[in-house]
């Protein structure tokens, strides 16, 4: 039987658990549902859930049977130092089996972080685009300043959630005559299976988003349309990518001048921003102004990285965890 720990990445869309040995070579990687927050209603089940069925993904995928030594996790809507990561990290003990001392629950902005240093050292910052957003940056002296993240409710400037939502709130103003028509608007209902020529065409879409199981996800999902949309010269989406690529570049220009951080290098991580161009293209774009010493740099690990990290840390108590 191996000795192994665990790194989880739970974010709103999909949780990854990555195994390794405990000195840190890799040996599987399984996927399971997201994560919602803890205070919603059926997010500790959630929680669980996100854990246990990644974890089982993961020891599915090992070449032998393993005993788990450790885990730490970084889930979406974990406010450090907060009741609610107290009640993840009793969450997580109970769905891992493990002690108190052989788990640790942050948030998903935290590990980034840590993944992308490759250690607790240096200075630098994070902006994670997903379902979601968030950033958090750290400066030489070790103190930390965090931007956004307060819930796609209150605040999903920069996200894929936000992406295509804005799109879909375009296009019902051009539908309904305040703004001018475009090809946005047609590829967006028909991605949502509804004909755009057909009577009644808006209300379905308004019928649409306001079922229990649309939610960001569902608008996270139309964000692709609307970064095509805008590859293609769609003006429309175009000014869509515009404005959250600037909200981006605005959140690494705050957590900077709170860190003094004068160059200091940006992680792009999250789907929205790995996997649609033209929104990490306006990001550069916005950062080469608002943030002009600033650059976008090769991170040394991702998430997951950064939880085993942590997960590593805690079988070694007389030496120093890395910040969580």
């Amino acid at each position: 039987m191996a000795d192994l720990i665990a790194g989880f990445d739970a974010g709103q869309t999909h949780t990854t658990c990555r195994l390794a040995t405990l000195g840190g070579a890799v040996v599987a990687e399984g996927e399971g549902p997201g994560v919602r927050h803890l205070a919603s209603a059926g997010g500790a089940e959630a929680f669980r859930r996100a854990l246990q069925q990644s974890l089982q993904a993961a020891r599915r995928g090992a070449a032998t049977p393993a005993v788990l030594r450790a885990a730490a996790v970084g889930a979406s809507g974990i406010e450090v130092g907060s009741p609610v990561q107290r009640q993840g990290h009793q969450l997580a003990c109970d769905a891992l089996e493990l002690g108190q001392g052989r788990v640790v629950v942050t948030g998903d902005e935290r590990t980034a972080l840590l993944g992308a240093m490759g250690s607790s050292e240096g200075e630098g910052l994070v902006l994670i685009s997903g379902t979601g957003t968030i950033a958090v940056g750290r400066n030489r002296q070790g103190a930390e300043h965090r931007c956004a993240g307060w819930g796609w409710l209150l605040d999903g400037a920069g996200s894929a959630m936000d992406l295509g939502r804005d799109g879909l709130s375009a296009s019902l103003a051009m539908a309904d005559g305040r703004r001018p028509d475009s090809p946005l608007r047609p590829q967006l209902w028909r991605a949502l299976g509804v004909e755009p020529g057909a009577p009644g065409a808006a209300a379905a879409i308004k019928a649409l988003v306001v079922q229990s199981d649309f939610g960001p996800a569902g608008f996270a999902r139309l964000a692709p349309v609307v970064a095509s949309a805008a590859a293609a010269g769609d003006g429309a989406a175009t000014a869509i990518l515009q404005r959250n690529g600037e909200a981006l570049a605005e959140m690494a220009a705050a957590i900077s001048r709170n860190l003094n951080l004068a160059a200091p290098p940006v992680w792009a991580m999250g789907g929205a921003l790995n996997h649609l161009a033209p929104l990490r293209q306006q990001l550069e774009r916005a950062l080469s102004s608002l943030l002009p010493g600033a650059h976008l740099a090769e991170a040394a690990g991702d998430g997951c990285a950064g939880a085993l990290l942590l997960a590593r840390a805690c079988l070694a108590p007389n030496r120093d965890q890395p910040h969580a």
